[in-house]
């Protein structure tokens, strides 16, 4: 894991807990274990370590395609309490599917040094899909561990790790 990033998509109150307004079903709640495992193995490493969480407006339009989830500041757009953040590690607010888009992630990451980041969480087919195709086009080597994204849509999901794979050159694992 050395001179990789951990970066840990939208492990949120809303999503992960089966009391969630956008609540992922079962498969968000089997890859909590698995992504403490490698948070804490990052952690130990002294891997830098990025949480991206979705945070929207309350009249979002977002919420035209996907039911009401994560407003910020409410309790869904926090992260799940098995997560919580250690004050090193940066959490970033995002407003939309990918975690570069209106986030200061690509300086934050350039800055690290890293040429390899793992990443973990939900949704596979939105946000995860489209954080790793960013990753991609600036040309970090990727690495997602099948234990450690969750989709609502089983469909989508082995359809995003495929395209993940063949399209964006991710390991998966």
């Amino acid at each position: 894991m050395e001179n990789t990033a951990f970066i840990i998509i939208d492990m949120l109150n809303d999503f992960i807990d089966p009391n969630g307004s956008l609540y992922c079903g079962p498969a968000a709640r089997d890859i909590i274990g698995p992504v403490e495992k490698t948070l804490a193995e990052s952690r130990r490493n002294s891997c830098p370590i990025f949480f991206l969480r979705d945070s929207h407006d309350e009249d979002d339009l977002e919420f035209n395609r996907f039911q009401r989830h994560c407003v910020t500041g409410t309790w869904g757009s926090e992260i799940i309490p098995e997560m919580t953040p250690k004050p090193d590690e940066i959490v970033l607010p995002k407003k939309r599917y990918s975690g570069f888009y209106g986030t200061d992630l690509e300086n934050l990451l350039a800055g690290t040094g890293v040429d390899a980041v793992r990443v973990a969480g939900v949704c596979t087919s939105i946000c995860v899909m489209d954080t790793v195709g960013g990753l991609a086009n600036r040309d970090y080597r990727i690495t997602v561990s099948t234990q450690e994204v969750a989709d609502f849509d089983p469909e989508m999901h082995e359809f995003s790790l495929k395209r993940m794979k063949n399209i964006y050159g991710a390991e998966i694992l």
